[in-house]
């Protein structure tokens, strides 16, 4: 399962998938950059890591959702 993060990057938030430099999308807002990772993340697997402005961990999602492990909180 691949891993990436949304990050505030300048004035804009990226979606990075964990190991690359360059982002995979690109947003204005944090809430752009959710609405593009969903539709990013629609024919993949992977675990997203949702990150305050500061930096900081907020959340973790699971695409797809069928594939988020039954063991896990949240």
């Amino acid at each position: 399962m691949d891993n990436y993060h949304i990050t505030k990057n300048g004035d804009k938030w990226d979606l990075t998938k964990e190991g690359n430099k360059r982002p995979s999308k690109s947003a204005e807002t944090k809430q752009q950059i959710i609405e593009k990772t969903r539709e990013f993340m629609s024919d993949k697997t992977g675990s997203v890591k949702i990150h305050k402005e500061d930096g900081k961990f907020q959340e973790e999602r699971t695409y797809q959702r069928k594939d988020d492990p039954k063991n896990s909180k949240g």
